[in-house]
């Protein structure tokens, strides 16, 4: 099956067209901001202008407006080409990138987060997520990692205030989706922020009234 992958939840933004489990084309890019502006003309660039049966786009958690563009694009061109339409998290990419590289060992992601906390998670060596999903300081993102290989944007920066392991630098490409368990596939695109949102909703008249 024909598949649009769309990843922006980070500071990295890309695209990848696969068939089945083959990479027909991609872009990725270190764009830190501008995913709006520039994710719709990368999928446009991509043959027949990224068209396909099954889209898949990454839910978080990372940035706030980076998980909304991503999901945008995605359920607006399912709706237009009648696509099939499945999420899947940020944290378990990277993690599969990291054992497509080291090999089937149990890995921590480590990624960045709001606030100057850390997106932390735990992996087992057959991908299914060992640790919760967490929003950390640093210190405690150290102390709170067991495992010996550290994957993620944050990866070095947290195996130097821990004093041991390997770290690998990563952040997801939309390129490396084959990699992904089919089990870390979900059918719905909920956003997954990994913490609260900063805003909150006001108070209606109606409630200060009561």
């Amino acid at each position: 099956m024909p598949t649009l992958v769309i990843d922006s939840a980070t500071e990295a933004c890309s695209v990848a067209l696969l068939d089945g489990a083959d990479l027909v084309a991609g872009d990725w890019r270190m764009l830190g901001r501008g995913h709006a502006e520039q994710l719709v003309p990368m999928i446009a660039a991509l043959p027949g202008q990224g068209r396909a049966d099954r889209i898949a786009v990454a839910i978080g958690p990372g940035s706030f407006t980076g998980v909304r563009v991503g999901r945008a694009a995605a359920r607006a061109l399912a709706v237009a080409w009648g696509a099939d339409l499945v999420g899947y998290p940020t944290l378990a990419l990277v993690a599969a990138m990291a054992r497509a590289e080291r090999g089937a060992l149990p890995v921590a992601v480590a990624m960045t987060g709001g606030h100057g906390e850390w997106f932390t998670q735990g992996f087992a060596a057959d991908g299914s997520p060992s640790r919760a999903l967490a929003s950390l300081a640093p210190a405690d993102a150290a102390a709170a990692t067991q495992e010996a290989l550290v994957a993620g944007s944050q990866a070095e920066a947290l195996v130097a205030a821990r004093g041991d392991g390997a770290a690998l630098a990563l952040w997801p490409d939309a390129r490396a989706f084959a990699v992904l368990p089919p089990a870390a596939l979900t059918a719905t695109v909920d956003p997954l922020y990994g913490r609260a949102p900063d805003a909150k909703l006001p108070v209606s008249s109606v409630a200060l009234a009561r």
